[in-house]
C-alpha cells in the first residue's frame, strides 16, 4: 500500500492496536498527522503523558512510521534500532 492510500493508523506497517493507542495519546489521530513530525518528540511526549519511560522499541516504531508516511519504503521497526541508538548517543554528547 502506498502512503497516500493509508487511511487508518493500523494500515501503516508496524502499527498495531497498542501503538495506535499510544499515537492517539500524543495527538496523532490519522496517518497524515505523522508527516513532518519528530518521532523522538512524539516518544518523549508519550513518556511524559504516561508518566513512565516507554520501551525504546516504541521509538523505533515511531521512527519507522514517520519515515514511511514521508515516502520511505516499508521497513521493519527493528531496522531503525541502530539509527535510534546513534541519534540518542549524539543528543547525549551535546
Amino acid at each position: 500500500m502506498h502512503p497516500d492510500e493509508i487511511r487508518e493508523l493500523r494500515d501503516i506497517p508496524n502499527i498495531g492496536v497498542a501503538i495506535e493507542r499510544m499515537l492517539f495519546t500524543v495527538g496523532v489521530s490519522e496517518p497524515a498527522d505523522l508527516i513532518g513530525r519528530d518521532p523522538y518528540q512524539l516518544y518523549d511526549r508519550l513518556c511524559s503523558v504516561t508518566g513512565k519511560r516507554q520501551d525504546p522499541c516504541v521509538l523505533d516504531v515511531f521512527i519507522a512510521a514517520v519515515a514511511y508516511m514521508e515516502g520511505g519504503p516499508a521497513r521493519k521497526w527493528w531496522e531503525f534500532t541502530q539509527e535510534r541508538k546513534r541519534q540518542l548517543a549524539a543528543r547525549q554528547s551535546r
